[in-house]
C-alpha cells in the first residue's frame, strides 16, 4: 500500500515507513492511501467468530503485509489489540462496542499502541532519536504517553488545553516517565493542534529533531482504528438489521477510520457522527460551508474540536456536501441533552 497527500492525490506516492514518521507530507497535506482494496468476502467469512486481536491482524497484514511482511503486520496488531474489546447491548437494537479496556481506558490505546510498535520496526539501535509532537484534547496524550513510556529513543512532547482536561486525563499527561513532557498551553485545542501544524511546516525544525505527530494526522495512529470497526461488524453481521455506527467525533479521525473500514469490506451501512456544541460539522451539513471556529467548553472536552483536521481526508474521499451528506448523518448535543442523555443510560 501507498500513500500519497491529500492536497496532490495524484502527486508523489509514499510507502508507510514514510508516512510514519514524515506525520503530514511535505505540503502539509495528510497521508492517505492510493486505494482500499477491501478483503476478500471468503476472508470476512473466517472472521466473524474471531477475536478482536485477530481480525486487527487479518486486516493489518492486508493493508501492510507487502512492506513490512505478514508476520510482522500481525504481530504488531496484537500488540496493540491485547486486550478485550466486548459488545454489550444495552435495547433491543442497539449494542455498544466497549473500547475502553486498554491501560490508559481510551480508545485511543489501539492507535497509539501500534503506532509505537510500528515504529519500533522501523527505528532499530543506532537510529536518530524521534521526537512525538502532539496535541491533545483529553484521551490522545495519555495513550500516546503510555504507549512511548519505556522507549528511550523516542521523546515526547505533548500540547493540551490548560484547565480544559480532566483531573485524570491530566495525571496522565503529566506522569508519563522521563521521556515525556507536557505543556499546558493557554488557549484551546484548536491552538494546541494549530502550534503543532506550525512545527511541521518548518523544515528546519522538523529535520533537526526528527518530528513526528501521534495525533489522528498521522496514519500510524489512524490505520489501527480501523480494526475494531471490521471486528464490530463482523459480530453483528448475523442480526439481520441494518448496522449504523454512531461515532463520537471531534477532530473526526475516528470517523474517518470507520468510513475507511466500510471501504476495507466492514459490512456497515451508515454512520452517525455525533458532535457536541461545537457545531461546525452541523454546520456544514446545514450550509455546505466548511468554516473552522475556535472551539468552546463542553462536559466531552475531548471532542471540543473546532477546526477538525481530518475533514480534510473526508473530503477527499468523499468530494462535496453533497457526497459528505451520502456517507454519514451528523447529531449535534448540547451540554443539556448530554446530561439527560447519561441520567437515562444510568437508570
Amino acid at each position: 500500500m501507498k500513500w500519497v497527500s491529500s492536497r496532490d492525490p495524484e502527486g508523489r506516492t509514499w510507502s508507510f515507513r514514510d508516512a510514519l514518521f514524515q506525520g503530514l507530507a511535505p505540503d502539509g497535506g495528510l497521508f492517505l492511501p492510493t486505494e482500499t482494496e477491501p478483503l476478500p468476502q471468503h476472508v470476512l467469512s473466517t472472521l466473524r467468530d474471531k477475536s478482536a486481536g485477530d481480525v486487527a491482524a487479518a486486516l493489518s497484514a492486508h493493508l501492510l503485509g507487502e512492506e513490512l511482511g505478514e508476520g510482522v503486520a500481525r504481530a504488531l496488531a496484537h500488540e496493540a489489540v491485547d486486550f478485550p474489546c466486548p459488545i454489550t447491548r444495552i435495547g433491543p437494537s442497539s449494542s455498544i462496542l466497549e473500547l475502553f479496556h486498554g491501560p490508559t481506558l481510551a480508545f485511543k490505546d489501539i492507535g497509539a499502541r501500534f503506532m509505537a510498535a510500528a515504529m519500533g520496526v522501523f527505528h532499530g539501535p543506532g537510529s536518530p532519536t524521534r521526537t512525538i509532537l502532539v496535541a491533545t484534547s483529553g484521551d490522545t496524550g495519555g495513550a500516546v504517553a503510555h504507549a512511548f513510556r519505556r522507549r528511550d529513543d523516542v521523546r515526547v512532547v505533548i500540547l493540551f488545553p490548560e484547565g480544559r482536561v480532566s483531573l485524570r486525563q491530566r495525571a496522565q499527561l503529566t506522569t508519563g516517565g522521563p521521556s515525556v513532557t507536557s505543556a499546558a498551553v493557554r488557549g484551546e485545542f484548536d491552538d494546541c493542534q494549530r502550534m503543532v501544524k506550525e512545527a511541521f511546516a518548518d523544515p528546519v525544525l522538523r529535520e533537526t529533531h526528527g518530528l513526528t505527530s501521534a495525533n489522528s494526522i498521522n496514519v500510524g495512529r489512524l490505520l489501527p482504528q480501523t480494526f475494531y470497526y471490521l471486528y464490530g461488524a463482523l459480530a453483528l453481521s448475523d442480526v439481520g438489521r441494518r448496522l449504523v455506527v454512531s461515532v463520537p467525533s471531534g477532530n473526526l479521525g475516528n470517523l474517518t477510520a470507520g468510513l475507511w473500514a466500510r471501504r476495507l469490506g466492514a459490512p456497515i451501512d451508515g454512520f452517525v457522527a455525533g458532535t457536541n456544541e461545537n457545531r461546525t460539522l452541523a454546520d456544514f451539513f446545514d450550509t455546505g460551508r466548511f468554516e473552522p471556529r475556535t472551539s468552546i467548553s463542553t462536559l466531552s472536552n475531548a471532542m471540543d474540536v473546532g477546526d477538525p483536521s481530518n475533514m480534510e481526508r473526508i473530503l477527499c474521499l468523499h468530494p462535496g456536501p453533497d457526497a459528505v451528506r451520502r456517507a454519514f448523518d451528523v447529531s449535534a448535543w448540547s451540554d443539556d441533552a448530554t446530561r439527560r442523555c447519561i441520567a437515562h443510560v444510568w437508570d
